[in-house]
């Protein structure tokens, strides 16, 4: 179990280093100060551009990845037999999830955790991503909303790993856990959605369909 609570806080503090605000302390800014006052992808790329979102995307999916693809793997000098990699995995995906949304360098406020959880998936079973991408794509496409599309996507993650891998109660049990994380960080957004007043992407079906 001690393996387990150390990974786990390691894990945790990984997810703590976000990419937006170690990228905006380099350039003097904080963006948390900007646009939505969030600490993610899609702020950075709405204030300060292209490249400085590509590499807070970066930053946040390769750390999502590290949680579960390297650091469960970590030679343990107490390995306990009793620690099972699938559920020290999943354990590690909540941990990291929750550094980056809760970063206890940045006075617990954080990003959404998209990103991460993106970069967990990679590392969990990156069979899931191409349905992933493709879910959060079309919802984006047809409504221009970014938050729809991410609680959609990262929703059916746990329906298709119940489809999919019934025999696996470890991915399941993150995957369902890592929806609801990202789900309630986007609780300000699905307020905004029900009121009409979350903002669009300026591309898509959506944004056609106001030109006309």
């Amino acid at each position: 179990m001690l393996e387990l609570a150390v990974k786990s806080l390691i894990a945790y503090l990984l997810g703590a280093l976000l990419g937006a605000l170690i990228l905006g302390s380099l350039a003097g800014v904080d963006i948390r100060t900007q646009g939505s006052g969030n600490a993610g992808g899609t702020n950075a790329l709405r204030t300060q551009g292209k490249r400085f979102a590509a590499g807070v995307m970066l930053i946040d999916v390769v750390k999502g990845w590290c949680a579960v693809a390297w650091l469960p793997l970590w030679a343990w000098p107490h390995h306990s037999p009793d620690v099972d990699l699938q559920w020290l995995r999943a354990a590690c995906a909540l941990a990291v999830t929750l550094g980056h949304i809760y970063p206890v360098w940045f006075e617990f406020r954080g990003g959404k955790g998209v990103a991460t959880v993106l970069g967990v998936i990679i590392g969990l079973s990156p069979g899931y991503l191409p349905p992933l991408l493709l879910i959060w794509g079309v919802i984006v496409w047809l409504t221009g909303f970014v938050s729809l599309g991410s609680i959609l996507a990262v929703s059916a993650l746990p329906l298709m790993a119940a489809w999919r891998e019934p025999a696996e109660p470890a991915l399941l049990a993150a995957l369902l856990l890592l929806a609801v994380l990202v789900i309630f960080s986007h609780r300000s957004n699905v307020l905004r959605l029900f009121e009409g007043n979350e903002s669009r992407v300026p591309w898509g079906r959506s944004s056609k369909q106001r030109v006309r």
